[in-house]
């Protein structure tokens, strides 16, 4: 796997804050104590390191983490498992979406989390490694990360949503928050993060080399999904559900790289001050 670059840079971050509070750029440089020519040059790439941090103690971000990011000075370490998890990276446009494949090594039953826009590299691993699909998760339904589901779905996996986002195909099932599911030693609960979309979740999965959070668009390495329409609660859940997982999780991100908790906590400007 290349190393996949991250989805956002230091303007995406701000630019979600501030759509995420409905601030105009009049409003926000006044905020931040700064001028609407300087606003408006760090939202165009340029690093003014003074601007920067008054706009991000304005939209309360991470003043540090922000400038890292915006420095390029930062890239998630990459946790390694010794067995039972792959990661797929497929074009969208002008993007790359991920999608994820668990197993328990010793019954061969596997689950897949998203599509991505080509389900052929997962089918062949899934062949490769003589697994069964048992089950297809999504993280939520933006056709990015459904895209090639009827081929997916011919394996006879079920196809499982949240109840509040179901996937809208023929004997797909849904299912609440904190339902759980079993994959011979692998253990997994939903988690509702919504925000980004209504129904999107995070599945958190034991039994793995390491504590494995599958949070789709809930958020990525240094930032997070958008939600023009509810930021503030989708921070909120971030916060509540997976910022309050161990700190060894390894969150598999719906765009950009892995990363873990940890690693979050330090750098990512949406959870940093």
């Amino acid at each position: 796997m290349p190393r996949i670059p991250l989805e956002d840079n230091f303007t995406d971050v701000i630019g979600k804050a501030q759509r995420g509070y409905k601030l105009t750029d009049t409003t926000l440089a006044d905020k931040a104590g700064i001028t609407v020519e300087d606003l408006v040059a760090i939202k165009g790439g340029e690093v003014r390191d003074h601007a920067i941090r008054a706009v991000a103690h304005a939209l309360g971000l991470g003043r540090d983490a922000l400038m890292s990011l915006a420095r390029r000075e930062w890239y998630p370490e990459q946790a390694i498992f010794s067995r039972g998890f792959a990661m797929f990276n497929t074009a969208f446009e002008n993007l790359t979406v991920n999608s994820y494949l668990v197993w328990d090594p010793r019954s061969r039953l596997a689950a897949a989390f998203d599509t991505g826009t080509n389900a052929q590299p997962m089918l062949d691993t899934l062949a490769g490694e003589k697994l069964t699909l048992r089950y297809i998760f999504l993280t939520h339904t933006h056709p990015d990360h459904i895209a090639d589901l009827n081929r997916l779905a011919t394996t006879g996996a079920e196809v499982w949503a949240s109840e509040l986002e179901p996937a809208g195909r023929p004997g797909a099932k849904i299912f609440q928050e904190n339902a759980h599911f079993h994959l011979g030693e692998l253990a997994l609960k939903t988690l509702l993060t919504w925000g980004h979309s209504p129904g999107q979740t995070t599945y958190f999965i034991t039994g793995l080399s390491w504590p494995l959070a599958i949070v789709g668009d809930s958020l990525f390495a240094s930032s997070m999904g958008g939600s023009a329409t509810h930021y503030e609660l989708q921070l909120r859940n971030n916060k509540q559900k997976i910022l309050k997982l161990p700190l060894d999780t390894v969150l598999a991100c719906g765009h950009g790289p892995l990363t873990t908790l940890k690693q979050e906590k330090q750098h990512n400007p949406f959870f940093t001050r």
